[in-house]
This record gives C-alpha cells, sequence and structure tokens, in this order.
C-alpha cells in the first residue's frame, strides 16, 4: 500500500510501520531477523528508512484498518500506533483496533472473528456497501 498504487484499501495485520523502530524493539529472539531480511542495522540504516511504510506516507492514498495485538513482542503495537497516527495527521480514512491479550497473529477464536468482521465492516464502509448485521467500527477521517 505505500510503495504501489494498486490497491483501494488495505489491512494491515501486525504490520511493521517503521523497521528502524522495530529493530530496536523486538524481542530478543527476532533482533538480528532483520539483518538477512533488509540489511545490518545501523549501517544499512537508508534500506531500512527506503523500506518503510512510516517513510512514504506521502505516497498513501488509500483507506487502510491496522489490526494489531496489545501484547506482541515481535512487532509491538506502537508500529500501528504510528502508522495510524500519520494516516489520520494526512488525512486518510483509517481506523486503528487493538486486541487485548494477543499476540503476533491472533489466538482467541472471538478476535479472529471480530478481525474478519470488521475487516468485512472496513470494506463495506470505505467502499459505501452495505453490509447487514455489520461489526460496529469507527472508521476515522471518511
Amino acid at each position: 500500500l505505500a510503495f504501489r498504487d494498486v490497491f483501494k484499501a488495505g489491512t494491515s495485520l501486525y504490520g511493521i510501520g517503521d523497521l528502524t523502530a522495530l529493530a530496536g524493539d523486538t524481542h530478543k529472539f527476532e533482533s538480528r531477523y532483520l539483518d538477512g531480511l533488509v540489511g545490518k542495522y545501523p549501517e544499512d540504516e537508508h534500506l531500512y528508512k527506503k523500506r518503510s511504510p512510516i517513510e512514504s506516507v506521502d505516497t498513501l492514498s488509500c483507506p487502510i484498518l491496522l489490526l494489531q495485538g496489545a501484547e506482541d513482542k515481535v512487532v509491538p503495537p506502537n508500529q500501528a500506533e504510528m502508522m495510524h497516527n500519520a494516516l489520520l495527521k494526512k488525512g486518510i480514512p483509517t481506523c486503528l483496533k487493538i486486541y487485548e491479550g494477543e499476540q503476533h497473529g491472533f489466538r482467541k477464536a472471538e478476535n479472529i472473528q471480530d478481525a474478519l468482521d470488521s475487516e468485512l465492516a472496513f470494506y463495506g464502509t470505505v467502499f459505501g456497501m452495505n453490509i447487514p448485521e455489520a461489526v460496529s467500527l469507527k472508521v476515522e477521517n471518511i
């Protein structure tokens, strides 16, 4: 969504917004994982910035739903919060839902169901579709 103009709306499930921040935030087990995916940090900081959606907010143009686990240690909630704030500031329709008791990947059946229902409600709101019995969802900047 940040690097291509292909989609009309999207959903980020516990996604990375800022690779630079993640390099210092992630838990010990994942701490060197980005070295193989992006490059060594801080030596390759320019790649981290180039590939971080938060650094490309100016090219974002479509509504984005952010779904995040409150106890995610792989991609901490501040990643979704930073993206949400940046989208709000730019005036892009967005919604952030943080699920208590969830980590990186939702495990509780009720949260999995709510995430799917929220995604459907989000797309319904964004595209002006009537979704019968849709969950209540506050999409800001719409």
